[in-house]
């Protein structure tokens, strides 16, 4: 009986430890699906196109090889300010004389015919020198050619930031005509898969030929290639949008949006296209850059200028003969003085300088003119793309409802005998070619509207840099 209890009991024992055993493996394997889960949920990230910007402006390289430009171009500025405080150097001397001067007296002196040696074997000299310019007419131009500098550097700048936004409107562009083409190939494909089947189970039962069943199951052949070749162009579009966006490439990047979601907003924006040139920042920055010459000039010019600077030293000196480490006879003196220098002849250099900048300015002149010739043709294009677009939309949109009422009609037929596979291949073609046309005409239409945006110059970046500059 003993036996029996203890026997029972080790089996109860066993037993526990068994559940136990169970209840860690399920824990521990939920504990792992669900960190696993939480990770590819981190790993994925859903962007707008607004929010797509506003990272790319803030973790680009680009972007922040621009921003280190500006620092680098302010410290250069305070550089040229320091060139007004005053210069104060230390500075020592030692020299070895290894043969004293002879000095001859112009008059007859018993013993000094041989002359008389002057000097001794060891000299030091240490002290500080200054220097404090009064009136430097470069100097001060110099700082105001700094300011233009940096001028341009953040006109430069904000042109980068224009760029990039550009880039990355047509990066997101991409990856939703990418993903809308591969729907409507994959629904082609799923289409063209079916009634495979279909003529199929028709051929089984003696309703269609063979020759539609093998032309059905070559046209599912014929689509795999595209729809392949579409995927990828999902992968490629979303890989440059990641690059732009300074993101990791192991983090999957979904569009919030489809290209049909910009047609609403469409019609009112074109009505308020702005096509002033006055924002565009390659105009702007032709004009800083003659801004920055003409001061440039200004400079060449004050070279003809006088200078005048206050200097002072203080030093102390030290000869001795012998050794070199003895017998020290330390003197100090020291003085203050004006130096007046007045630029008289250079050989003509400082003329042909000015000359130089002054050709150099009225070229800017013409290239000005050139350059908003060139922007007023590229906007009048891009204005006629974006107007030929909006047209092809309504057009596409009403062929794509026709495309969808054919295939259907087709559809119908097909089920009753009625039709063959190359009405209904036809019609499955001529749906997808609608919706392809269609979502590539809202593409071309966002992607001129972007190329507008970029030569006028008319982005508002302050809302994608709120949280930058709080």
């Amino acid at each position: 009986m003993h036996k029996d209890k203890f026997i029972r009991t080790r089996i109860s024992m066993k037993k526990d430890i068994y559940l136990r055993q169970v209840g860690m493996t399920l824990l521990l394997t939920f504990a792992i699906v669900y960190k696993a889960g939480a990770q590819e949920q981190s790993r994925s990230l859903t962007l707008d196109l607004d929010k797509a910007i506003e990272i790319a402006l803030s973790e680009n390289p680009t972007i922040k090889v621009a921003d280190i430009e500006i620092t680098r171009k302010d410290y250069s500025r305070k550089g040229a300010i320091g060139n007004l405080f005053p210069t104060i150097t230390a500075s020592g001397d030692y020299s070895r004389t290894l043969k004293k001067q002879v000095m001859y007296m112009d008059m007859d002196i018993p013993g000094m015919d041989n002359g008389m040696k002057v000097g001794q074997d060891n000299s030091y000299s240490m002290g500080f020198n200054f220097q404090l310019p009064i009136v430097a007419p470069t100097f001060w131009k110099n700082i105001q050619l700094s300011k233009a500098d940096i001028e341009q550097t953040l006109e430069s700048a904000r042109a980068s930031r224009l760029s990039l936004v550009d880039q990355v409107k047509k990066a997101y562009y991409n990856v939703m005509m990418s993903e809308d083409s591969y729907q409507v190939l994959k629904e082609s494909y799923d289409n063209a898969c079916l009634n495979a089947k279909d003529f199929r189970n028709k051929y089984e039962h003696g309703v269609a030929s063979e020759y539609d069943v093998l032309r059905a199951e070559v046209q599912v052949r014929t689509l795999e290639p595209g729809l392949l070749q579409a995927e990828n162009g999902v992968k490629l579009s979303k890989v440059n949008l990641k690059v732009l966006l300074g993101l990791d490439m192991n983090i999957e990047v979904t569009p919030a949006n489809k290209l049909s979601d910009y047609e609403a907003d469409m019609y009112e924006q074109a009505l308020n296209i702005d096509t002033s040139l006055q924002n565009n920042t390659n105009l702007k920055q032709l004009d800083l850059q003659a801004d920055y010459l003409k001061k440039a000039l200004v400079v060449q010019k004050m070279s003809w200028y006088p200078t005048l600077t206050a200097t002072g030293l203080y030093n102390w000196t030290s000869m001795s003969n012998g050794p070199i480490f003895k017998d020290f006879r330390w003197n100090p003196y020291s003085m203050i003085g004006l130096t007046l220098s007045i630029p008289i002849f250079q050989g003509g250099s400082r003329y042909y300088k000015v000359k130089d900048a002054q050709l150099t300015v009225n070229q800017m002149k013409f290239r000005r003119q050139d350059l908003v010739r060139n922007l007023q043709m590229q906007s009048i294009s891009y204005i006629d793309n974006i107007q030929k677009s909006i047209k092809q939309i309504a057009s596409n949109k009403e062929g794509v409802r026709q495309a969808e009422k054919a295939y259907s009609i087709m559809q119908k037929k097909f089920e009753i005998g009625a039709a063959t596979f190359i009405e209904v291949n036809d019609a499955n073609v001529a749906l997808t070619n609608a919706r392809l046309s269609y979502y590539q005409a809202i593409h071309d239409y966002l992607a001129a509207k972007s190329d507008l945006e970029q030569v006028t110059g008319n982005v508002d970046l302050s809302k994608y840099m709120k949280d930058q500059q709080n």
